[in-house]
């Protein structure tokens, strides 16, 4: 384990029964960064980060978070962890403060300093003027801050995000992604899951995409939309299946990826360029062109690409 990484996972296997979730995965997070863990459902994504948070047993392999082994000191590793999980966790009969007052005493953090805490946390997430509402009363954007909020009372060194924004309006997701983004350069190491791909581009410093229960490519968002090309063109044809055939000979196709809105062509030289001489060569070959779209790559684009299919499409 390196002086930087925070988080260190080492070969990691799980099964349910016959079921391998988890395949031998190795990985790391850095102290400070904000890493991002991908995945469409069934990946294998939920048993590693339930690992990680002593949720379920270690198997085998070896995880470490902040120094500690999750299986030799599972109350050291909780005593150095938020969490702020993707189902809504509150009492609906406390009130803004009292939900934080509540956690606090539970960690046994001293009164005076719980207090501070508090205050300090409720300006934050500009919920200070809401302290005396009943959490039954707050909006679901209202409720994401408090749960940051209370995540965020024991000061931890890594705090896990499960799906941060779902469901919320996008002015209020982006007023989330201040706050990750504050957190973080306070010293907080972030360890965030999203369904949300510009939420992943935007936000992390590293990103790790998880498939079939291993990991299938990490990197910087650029680095990943990189690997992809210069550009990539969507095309929607009568015969996608042919259209394949045809522009996988083409010298700058890198790539092409099926998905629901038809062919993802990833492109190694300028598209515009190619463009042309794409349309030309499905013209020539009787395939006729439904829809074509020319763009930079996205990190929707990067996770088709290596997954074979959309965040949302569910999976095995």
């Amino acid at each position: 384990m390196e002086a930087t990484d925070i988080i260190e996972v080492v070969d990691l296997e799980h099964t349910f029964g016959e079921v391998e979730a988890v395949r031998g995965i190795s990985f790391a997070v850095k102290k400070g960064e904000i890493f991002s863990f991908l995945g469409p459902n069934g990946a294998g994504k939920s048993t590693t980060i339930n690992i990680l948070i002593t949720l379920l047993p270690l198997q085998k392999g070896r995880v470490r978070v902040a120094g500690h082994d999750v299986t030799l000191e599972p109350r050291k590793v909780r005593e150095v962890i938020g969490v702020v999980f993707q189902e809504e966790v509150l009492d609906r009969d406390l009130t803004v403060w009292e939900t934080m007052e509540f956690h606090g005493r539970i960690y046994g953090i001293p009164r005076d300093e719980r207090r501070r805490r508090i205050e300090d946390l409720l300006a934050v997430v500009e919920l200070d003027a809401r302290r005396n509402e009943l959490t039954k009363n707050l909006s679901g954007g209202m409720k994401r801050r408090l749960q940051i909020a209370r995540g965020l009372l024991t000061r931890p060194e890594v705090l896990f995000l499960d799906e941060p924004t779902l469901g919320l309006d996008p002015q209020t997701r982006m007023r989330i992604w201040d706050y990750i983004r504050q957190v973080n350069e306070a010293g907080t190491t972030i360890f965030m899951t999203t369904h949300y791909m510009e939420e992943a581009d935007m936000l992390s410093d590293r990103i790790s995409i998880m498939d079939h229960g291993r990991i299938v490519i990490s990197g910087t968002p650029d680095e990943l939309k990189n690997t992809l090309g210069e550009d990539v063109v969507y095309l929607e044809t009568r015969d996608d299946s042919g259209a394949r055939e045809f522009l996988l000979g083409m010298e700058e196709v890198r790539s092409i990826t099926g998905s629901p809105r038809g062919l993802s062509v990833a492109i190694s030289a300028d598209g515009s360029h190619a463009l042309p001489r794409i349309i030309d060569r499905l013209r020539e070959a009787g395939i006729e062109i439904v829809s074509v779209n020319l763009k930079k790559p996205t990190m929707d684009d990067v996770f088709v690409h290596y997954t074979g299919r959309e965040l949302r499409d569910g999976g095995g």
